[in-house]
């Protein structure tokens, strides 16, 4: 019998973990959607005549299953349902392959879809860092191209933003926060209506047969892509905190994604800014604040500073 129709005991350990006690969202919890996963993942197996052919693996909201259909190689990815992945098939099918993997396939309403497979294990953690910021531009510049109305709009998200950094927190230094509600209102102008990838990271551009590197997992928003710029930031941060100088690291990746992309520098630069102010607020709200989380944001807003 085909693993997709004995799913269960196939859900890595490690996926189980990120999943359960997970709250409703929209409208179930992690530990009943992981319950009723198996049985979902064998309807999809019978309506796209899958068979699975690979070691199952998974990201921080997802599993993805090597399957094949007749003779074509494809993966079933299913999600966990959030809101940031609502949209991503809207995305995919927009980018029709150009720069990002290749949507076979969708059902929205079990948040699953049929995808051309890459190579999972090959990402750009490998190649050399600046090679792969120039990469991750690259792929921006391919991906631009105007948003439909269906996806939110950047403007949107500014309004729960400015209150936020208005309000700040104890532990995120009030000269920052300040700066933050201060920039947020100066980049409202203009902030709408490209369709971008709003976590476009190394660890997100996988290696394919028919391109040298794919962009995967989108987030879509609309918005500019001078937003999209801040996870090349906090990704790879081994080798930024390793630095002589984490100021200097951190610009000159900005800039080299900023050049590959033609994307304005300025823009990216009070883009990141903000997005490390908020991420920074957000990380005090926890449960159990992660510290070194805490400490990263903040000290890639200030080297975003001059």
């Amino acid at each position: 019998m085909s693993v997709l129709h004995d799913f269960g005991p196939s859900i890595p350990a490690a996926f189980r973990e990120l999943v359960q006690g997970r709250p409703a969202e929209p409208a179930i919890s992690g530990d009943d959607w992981l319950a009723h996963l198996p049985a979902q993942v064998a309807e999809l197996a019978d309506e796209w005549d899958l068979v699975a052919d690979g070691r199952v693996w998974h990201g921080v909201c997802a599993v993805v299953i090597p399957c094949h259909r007749g003779n074509e190689p494809v993966v079933l990815k299913v999600s966990w349902p959030h809101e940031e992945a609502r949209l991503e098939h809207l995305a995919l099918q927009a980018w029709a392959g150009q720069g990002a993997v290749r949507l076979i396939a969708a059902d929205p309403a079990r948040w699953a879809m049929l995808l051309e497979p890459l190579v999972h294990d090959r990402n750009l953690d490998a190649p050399e860092l600046l090679e792969a910021c120039e990469v991750i531009g690259g792929l921006m510049r391919r991906l631009d191209r105007p948003a439909t109305p269906q996806f939110t709009r950047l403007s949107h998200e500014l309004d729960r933003w400015i209150p936020l950094c208005q309000n700040g927190s104890p532990l995120v230094p009030r000269r920052l926060t300040e700066q933050a509600a201060s920039l947020l209102a100066d980049l409202r102008d203009g902030c709408d209506g490209r369709l971008i990838h709003q976590d476009l990271h190394f660890q997100n551009v996988l290696a394919a047969e028919r391109e040298p590197w794919l962009a995967i997992d989108p987030k879509p928003l609309s918005g500019e892509w001078a937003f999209a710029v801040a996870p090349v930031l906090w990704n790879r941060w081994d080798e930024a905190s390793a630095a002589y100088n984490v100021r200097t690291h951190l610009r000159l990746r900005l800039g080299v994604v900023s050049e590959a992309a033609g994307i304005d520098e300025d823009r990216a630069l009070a883009w990141s800014f903000v997005r490390m102010v908020t991420n920074a607020i957000w990380e005090t709200q926890e449960r159990a604040p992660d510290k070194d989380a805490l400490s990263r944001w903040i000290t890639i807003a200030k080297a975003m500073t001059d």
